[in-house]
């Protein structure tokens, strides 16, 4: 089970690939939207209503620009959700009830927690973010650097207790539903720290190792790989790929930006600065280049395309960082929102990307000068190729396997 943009969706389809491949039938629970991603991987498909591109592209979703601090965009995405989560009950309880076992990610854990608690039914978490509260960083999702040991862990409660006010407004209606007393938020997350159950989380510790002061049952698995079963690019990119030199990637995901058009020029204006050519995923920001030496895409597979451009120019979201990690090539991040910073702080502490860029930063002449550093400074594309050969040889699946058979038997 899972909600958000398509980062939040994409690598459990490789994750329930992976099951599914081990014996185990797998339903993969999120927005109608994301059902094509699950398509040849043997894993079972049920709707969730609501559309996450179109709750953002709304007065509310366009609201989250305003904000240019982590706090203040996490209070307004907040907000947000809990006016959505509410749509999404049903059909979560109705998959549950089909099920033997849950597997949760971190945007629907307290509802899906609390639905497994009704149903007797076993789960674990399966985050894509570091979430428990540590002393060596600063809460992802603030996107801030470190507060200190003491406002770091202070910091992470902080978070975590605003996710729980998510599911506050839903969560009494579905507790009476099924036969549960009533509790408080806090008390009910409590409880299930005391239970010390286990959490398993989708990324690499070779990007982020586990932190020394996690309680025991917190673990690093690995990367889940999104399922693209044998993939192919569309033959005008292999036709534009083949035509020259290894281009640059440019491309922000499920996130969306104020304005496509400027962004877009100032994309176009530093790739001729720095001497290269560019391919430019028109995404949910809308990103629209042209010219000879440019070429706009709609979504591909990114295992297909990133292992044959010079580097990668992202929004730094879990997904799209690990992508890139996992191709071997140098990165420059443009962080908009959320985690995003968290990643790319990591991307540049690796060596694999020389500097963060924030959206609200970005010019022509920045964004020239990282990709000139990124390219051409052979430094960078060496860490990248060692580092991907060492993510690519880790099994993120083969924890969770022995979880699942562990939990759900």
């Amino acid at each position: 089970m899972t909600a958000g943009s398509r980062g939040d969706v994409a690598p459990y389809t490789g994750l329930g690939h992976g099951l599914s491949r081990a014996g185990h039938e797998v339903t993969l629970v999120t927005h109608a939207r994301f059902e094509p991603l699950v398509a040849g991987a043997k894993v079972r498909f049920h709707p969730l209503p609501v559309d996450p591109r179109a709750e953002l592209e709304s007065s509310r979703g366009r609201g989250l620009h305003r904000s240019a601090t982590g706090v203040g965009k996490l209070v307004r995405v907040v907000a947000m959700a809990r006016a959505l989560v509410g749509r999404m009950t049903d059909d979560l309880v109705a998959a549950a009830r089909s099920s033997d076992l849950l597997l949760l990610s971190a945007s629907v854990g307290p509802l899906g927690h609390t639905i497994a608690e009704g149903l007797s039914l076993p789960y674990l978490d399966v985050p894509l973010q570091p979430l428990a509260p540590t002393r060596e960083f600063g809460p992802p999702m603030l996107g801030v650097r470190s507060l200190g040991a003491m406002g770091n862990r202070i910091a992470g409660h902080g978070v975590s207790l605003a996710v729980e006010q998510v599911f506050a407004g839903a969560l009494p209606a579905v507790r009476d539903r099924l036969g549960l007393p009533r509790v408080s938020t806090a008390a009910a997350w409590r409880a299930r720290e005391r239970q010390g159950r286990p959490v398993l989380h989708g990324f690499s510790p070779l990007v982020v190792p586990r932190p020394d002061d996690w309680r025991p049952g917190l673990s690093v698995t690995g990367y889940w790989w999104p399922y693209d079963g044998e993939p192919q690019l569309p033959s005008p990119l292999r036709d534009f790929l083949d035509a020259g030199p290894a281009p640059v990637y440019v491309g922000l995901g499920s996130a969306t930006v104020p304005e496509p058009g400027r962004l877009s020029s100032c994309i176009v204006r530093a790739l001729r600065r720095a001497g290269l050519r560019g391919v430019i995923q028109r995404g949910w920001a809308g990103l629209e280049v042209c010219g000879d030496d440019m070429l706009t895409i709609d979504e591909v597979p990114h295992s297909a395309l990133f292992p044959r451009v010079a580097a990668v120019v992202h929004h730094a979201g879990a997904g799209t960082t690990a992508a890139g990690l996992r191709a071997g090539v140098p990165a420059v991040p443009v962080p908009i929102q959320f985690d995003e910073g968290f990643w790319s702080a990591r991307l540049v502490a690796l060596g694999v990307a020389p500097r963060t860029l924030p959206l609200r930063r970005l010019t022509p002449d920045t964004l020239a000068t990282a990709l000139m550093r990124a390219t051409r400074d052979p430094v960078f594309a060496r860490r990248a190729e060692t580092l991907g050969a060492r993510i690519r040889e880790e099994d993120g699946v083969a924890p969770v396997l022995a979880a699942v058979d562990r939990w759900g038997g």
